[in-house]
């Protein structure tokens, strides 16, 4: 086939930049490898919104943290997911430390964060009561914010593909070769002709990157592991906690969910395989004696699940963003870190305003930047819920008990656009077996919905990726014989 723009990969940066091109009239195409967006990086992650404060002045990660901070309250409204300042603490525990705390201060002064003030330990316990008694002093992020990276991610895809972006899963991308006018995309659905090019493939980058390019790029997958705790704890903390940076990162943080859980993490062990997100029990206790150092008595005993996630960590240590020198037509989105998912929104209007200047594309008169999220009974209040049951009573059977997701949720978050084909798609597009049982209850009958709505068996229906299918079978004894 023939395009104009071929995005590689659907994480929340790939999924911003198909969301802002859609705005122009050109013809464009995301491919991805899973089959769904969301599905890598975007997934496992902090789900924090970075204020800006801690991107070295001048680096590309400062300019577009803060700009992509700024647009996100704005960006929830008009996409409808989960969006909350909570703000966030710094915390510094040695008083010769205290030069750190400034530096910080003084960081996110020059990349123009707004609302930072240095306050004292008793200031900090005075707003979280369970930060340590250790605490000397601590930076103040009155911008911060918390956002479900889920939501977002799908808003993003749901509005591009709405606005006529194609969306190709289950579509790996094998080779990129330079031809006359653009690009040939080799994938193991055929082959893809485009003017244009943009990279946002995570840990996957260099590899793309280094096909079209003599100047070389090397990504480090960096692993970290979390720890997600029940919603009867969520409140343990209100800020979102962080301790000085190291060497690795910003330390593990301790933070509320936008969805009322406590999170913890994440680690930071840098590894060579690409698809290394299992964890380990090593990992995991380094996390929960570091959290205890930041804030007393965290819950732990109410985790409801571990899971890590890989950041793509280029040996420059900063994002690359923009055209590739030698290869004309080819726009990196490469080396995206944190703060990688708070600057998704501005990477999104950078990379296709770039594309469309060069294109010499006008705008698409048909734009509709607004997106209508899945009706969710259980912050509904009595009346509202009465009206949408009368209107459709399957949003009045509740599926997933955890998390009060109703058997409508479900069935919507399957019909809607670019809607889940997998138990993962309808999980995190609708919460449904990420509570408490983690899925112990609900799984069953969200099987049998999938397959009523997809009108396959139940034998066909995955976790995510096919190979990944739950039931085999109706008889373990003819399954054992097998």
């Amino acid at each position: 086939m023939n395009t104009d723009v071929v995005i590689i990969g659907g994480g929340v940066v790939g999924c911003a930049i198909a969301r802002q091109l859609s705005a122009y009239d050109l013809k464009t195409v995301l491919v991805e490898k899973e089959e769904d967006v969301c599905s890598g990086t975007s997934k496992a992650n902090s789900a924090i919104v970075h204020a800006g404060f801690d991107a070295e002045p001048g680096s590309v990660k400062a300019k577009f943290n803060v700009l992509g901070s700024k647009m996100m309250e704005d960006l929830s409204k008009e996409l409808d997911f989960p969006y909350r300042r909570n703000g966030s603490l710094v915390l510094c525990f040695d008083e010769a430390d205290r030069p750190k705390l400034q530096d910080l201060y003084d960081r996110g002064v020059k990349n123009g964060v707004e609302d930072l003030e240095i306050i004292s330990g008793d200031q900090a316990r005075e707003l979280e009561p369970n930060v340590s008694d250790e605490v000397v002093a601590a930076l103040l992020a009155k911008t911060g914010a918390i956002v479900c990276p889920f939501n977002l991610t799908i808003a993003l895809a749901e509005n591009a593909c709405d606005n006529g972006v194609e969306f190709r899963f289950n579509t790996e991308v094998q080779d990129i070769k330079k031809i006359d006018g653009g690009y040939s995309l080799r994938t193991n659905n055929g082959e893809i002709t485009t003017r244009f090019v943009v990279n946002a493939a995570g840990v996957y980058a260099d590899l793309f990157h280094n096909m079209v390019s003599d100047k070389k790029i090397h990504i480090t997958p960096r692993k970290g592991d979390y720890k997600l705790m029940d919603k009867e704890v969520g409140n343990h903390v209100d800020h979102t906690i962080f301790q000085l940076p190291g060497k690795y990162g910003k330390g593990v943080l301790v933070t509320p969910t936008v969805h009322g859980n406590l999170l913890a993490g994440p680690t930071a062990v840098d590894v060579e395989n690409k698809e290394l997100t299992s964890t380990s029990a090593q990992e995991l206790d380094d996390l929960t004696s570091k959290a205890m150092i930041s804030v007393k008595n965290v819950p732990f005993r109410q985790t409801i699940t571990s899971f890590s996630g890989l950041r793509a960590h280029e040996d420059g240590d900063d994002f690359i963003i923009g055209e590739c020198e030698d290869a004309e037509g080819f726009f990196d989105a490469a080396g995206i870190e944190s703060p990688g998912l708070s600057s998704a929104p501005a990477i999104g209007v950078f990379i296709a305003d770039e594309i469309a200047k060069k294109a010499g594309a006008s705008k698409n008169e048909r734009f509709n930047g607004k997106r209508t999220g899945i009706p969710h009974v259980a912050e509904m209040s009595m009346e509202e819920r009465a009206a949408l049951i009368k209107q459709d009573p399957s949003f009045g059977t509740i599926i997933c008990r955890c998390e009060g997701i109703s058997e409508g949720e479900i069935r919507n978050s399957i019909r809607r656009t670019l809607g889940a084909r997998s138990m993962d798609g309808v999980k995190r597009r609708t919460r449904a077996g990420m509570g408490r049982c983690q899925a112990g209850f609900c799984t069953p009958r969200t099987i049998e919905i999938i397959a009523e709505e997809l009108g396959i068996p139940v034998t066909q229906v995955c976790k995510n990726r096919k190979g990944s299918e739950l039931i085999v079978g109706d008889d373990k004894d003819e399954i054992g014989r097998a």
